[in-house]
């Protein structure tokens, strides 16, 4: 009988006991308290408790609908996931907070975030640079719509720093195709590079892998197609010696040329011979 009374005295026991446990942030968020969950989530902001901040912005985020509050919730609340390094959602939420929010003063800081998420995403240069290129477009639309922002310097920065990264992964791909001797793709890929960065402080060492590969795809070709690659050849030549007439790839380049020169005297010779024989 005593036993049967001990359990579930101990049962009760045991619930006061958890409940006396139980931690202050459980307790404001069961508790339903707009102001002080408002209050407590800005306190926990500001001492860079972000997920908890972030779990309490979450409670009272619909209740603050039409209220002058609820701007500068969901902006914080956009810096949360900021600050937790998850940036596709910081992104969505500032993108979001610029068309919920347009006259906002926070819309500004959200604009350039928006690009700031999407630099933070951006990967080695070696890999898919879908968020370089989200990343450049955003910050200048920034530099378009605020161009007295002193955000403007930063943005520009930053807009050279992925195109860098860009460029370098448009030279690899064009290299790795000059590798694996598909010259064609190599030439494409180069010259694709030449007009999207025309800058580019890798254009001399393009320009010259240009001339060489449509050199050793010529040597490459069926006869029927050589002459019409050796001249391509030619063109190339002329356009590297006028950009770079000391370049340090001068000598292999002029030696390029003589041997194309020489080659199409050559097929010109066979051509002649081919046709002296059928006549």
């Amino acid at each position: 009988m005593k036993i049967k009374l001990i359990f579930p005295i101990l049962l009760a026991v045991g619930f006061i006991f958890f409940s006396s446990c139980k931690s202050d942030f459980e307790k404001l968020r069961a508790g339903g308290d707009v102001d002080l969950i408002y209050k407590k989530a800005f306190e926990y902001y500001e001492t860079e408790e972000y997920l908890k901040a972030q779990n309490l912005f979450e409670l009272i985020i619909n209740n603050l609908r039409g209220k002058v509050e609820a701007e500068k919730v969901y902006f914080y609340y956009s810096n949360t996931h900021f600050y937790l390094n998850r940036f596709v959602l910081a992104s969505y939420y500032y993108k979001n907070f610029t068309t919920t929010f347009p006259n906002s003063t926070y819309r500004e800081e959200a604009e350039f975030m928006i690009g700031f998420s999407n630099y933070q995403l951006s990967p080695s240069y070696r890999l898919d640079q879908t968020y370089s290129a989200k990343a450049i477009e955003q910050f200048q639309l920034f530099v378009n719509t605020y161009p007295t922002s002193e955000r403007v310097a930063e943005c520009n920065k930053l807009i050279d720093v992925m195109r860098r990264k860009m460029e370098k992964k448009a030279f690899a791909e064009g290299e790795l195709y000059y590798d694996l001797r598909q010259y064609q793709a190599a030439t494409t890929s180069f010259e694709n590079l030449l007009k999207d960065f025309p800058e580019s402080p890798d254009a001399e060492r393009v320009r010259f892998l240009i001339l060489k590969g449509n050199y050793l795809l010529a040597q490459n070709s069926i006869f029927s197609k050589q002459a019409e690659r050796y001249n391509s050849t030619l063109k190339y030549y002329k356009k590297f010696v006028g950009k770079y007439s000391a370049s340090k790839y001068r000598k292999e380049a002029d030696s390029i040329f003589k041997n194309t020169t020489k080659k199409l005297k050559q097929l010109e010779n066979d051509r002649y011979q081919i046709q002296s024989s059928r006549s």
